[in-house]
């Protein structure tokens, strides 16, 4: 299968300053990846990269087979959608007025304008002005103008900013119908606890460098981070504590009616076992480590690194 995007050993420089170093990815037809980082780490400049806006340095990138600053270029873009971190857009027109004005420059018919704002939840403000506009509204309006044209790969840095609960639902409900129809989405989110069950894979950018590439399963191997497991119970009593023990692990009490214990993902069942054959049990949960956990530990061993080099 081809890939949508490929980035080979891709470098991008400014002056003395190393935004992105040796980056190689790739991401599949259909698939959501979310592309995670620090600010600084390089995600928008390689998403710059990969819509053409810069170039790299060194290394070579590669868009739905075309190189994404080449002869195809125009036609390249599209066949791809871009909301960026900060939206912008000319506040004396309105909201149809602005996605109008788009349409016409992706070659598409006027009339897909009123259709994307009914679909992000602005049919009822398409004729204000966009000065009148809130943030989450302006949100709004540039997922709408980046889902014009249908695109093959759609780009979106920081898409639920200033959106309400409701709203970032709807994005995420968005991404996955696009994904059901062969889109490819690059997702760049600081808000990673509802971002998670959206992402087929994960990569992780730390100081410029590729730190962590892959699903979340694949991730949460790589870390071997505890698993969190709750159990409610009428307490600690001495044969869930003598059965523990011989597990080499102890429970602490949360409150009078739950024990909590962390363990490594391999002894799951055995712990399971230990727990459920005590009559006073009455519930377990297991909790695997968090997007938001992965993400704090890559970012920890990427620091590790840089102050070894330092």
């Amino acid at each position: 299968m081809n890939s949508v995007v490929r980035l080979q050993q891709v470098s991008r420089h400014f002056g003395k300053v190393r935004a992105v170093i040796d980056l190689d990815l790739e991401l599949a037809p259909g698939e959501v990846l979310g592309l995670l980082g620090h600010n600084g780490a390089g995600k928008s400049t390689t998403m710059k990269m990969i819509l053409g806006v810069l170039a790299a340095s060194s290394g070579q990138v590669e868009v739905l087979g075309e190189n994404p600053r080449g002869r195809a270029a125009g036609q390249l873009r599209l066949k791809l959608g871009y909301l960026p971190e900060n939206v912008s857009f000319y506040d004396n027109l309105s909201g149809q007025e602005v996605l109008r004005y788009f349409s016409r420059l992706k070659r598409i018919p006027v009339a897909t304008a009123d259709h994307l704002l009914e679909r992000v939840g602005l049919g009822h403000a398409a004729r204000r002005r966009v000065r009148t506009y809130s943030k989450g509204m302006r949100q709004r309006l540039g997922l709408a103008q980046a889902l014009l044209g249908e695109p093959k790969l759609l780009l979106l840095d920081e898409p639920t900013v200033g959106l309400d609960p409701i709203a970032t639902r709807d994005v995420y409900d968005m991404i996955d119908e696009l994904r059901a129809t062969g889109t490819s989405v690059i997702l760049s989110s600081h808000v990673l606890a509802g971002v998670e069950r959206h992402l087929d894979r994960v990569a992780i950018l730390a100081n410029g460098r590729l730190q962590a590439n892959g699903t979340i399963d694949e991730l949460r191997r790589q870390a071997d981070l505890p698993l969190r497991i709750r159990a409610r119970t009428g307490g600690v009593n001495g044969t869930i504590n003598e059965r523990l023990a011989a597990l080499g692990l102890e429970a602490r009490p949360v409150r009078d009616d739950l024990i909590e214990l962390e363990a490594p993902a391999g002894r799951k069942l055995d712990i399971m076992r230990a727990l459920l054959a005590d009559e006073d049990v009455t519930d377990v949960s297991v909790d695997s480590p968090s997007l938001e956990s992965l993400y704090t530990h890559f970012n920890r061993l990427a620091d590790v690194a840089e102050d070894q080099h330092a």
